[in-house]
């Protein structure tokens, strides 16, 4: 037997149904009967292989979502990792007084971060840098260019920390 798609199913169950139920055509009710019974019987075994498919695709989606979730978790847990290991590197090497290390695959050196602005008081910076939101926002690059400038602005002063870098 030639298998049918489903919308077709569907479309060769609803023309028999207008056609089988046509008050001009004169047809014994055991034959429409047993007409509407073999189309819905074929017409419900492709829907539920259909809705078998679809269950399976669900499963696979929710394994996929806890398969994602665990990567998650399991990349924060080597990102910390990797933070705590750069933090000790760098602790030491400054505690040494060793600022740069070479290897043949990598090059260990401590830099100066360039100066960010540090707020010390919210409220004595002056309005021009500040930014309506729903409250009140730091322009942290304006204060940067202005005390660059040699402006001094009240509530901020730049500040300037190392970082480890691996090349």
């Amino acid at each position: 037997m030639n298998a049918l798609a489903l919308y077709q199913l569907s479309q060769n169950y609803v023309q028999a149904l207008d056609f089988l139920t046509d008050p001009d055509i004169e047809l014994p009710m055991d034959v429409i009967n047993d007409t509407l019974e073999g189309l819905s019987g074929e017409l419900e075994d492709k829907a539920v292989n259909v809705a078998k498919f679809m269950r399976n695709l669900e499963a696979l989606t929710e394994a996929i979502k806890a398969a994602e979730s665990q990567m998650a978790k399991r990349r924060k847990v080597l990102e910390n990792r990797i933070d705590g290991l750069r933090h000790y590197l760098k602790n030491n090497m400054q505690y040494t007084g060793i600022t740069k290390i070479a290897c043949p695959y990598f090059t260990l050196a401590i830099q100066n971060n360039p100066p960010s602005v540090t707020i010390l008081n919210e409220d004595d910076i002056p309005p021009p840098f500040k930014e309506a939101v729903l409250t009140w926002k730091i322009n942290k690059t304006a204060i940067k260019d202005a005390i660059k400038g040699g402006q001094a602005i009240p509530g901020a002063v730049l500040t300037s920390g190392t970082r480890l870098v691996i090349k």
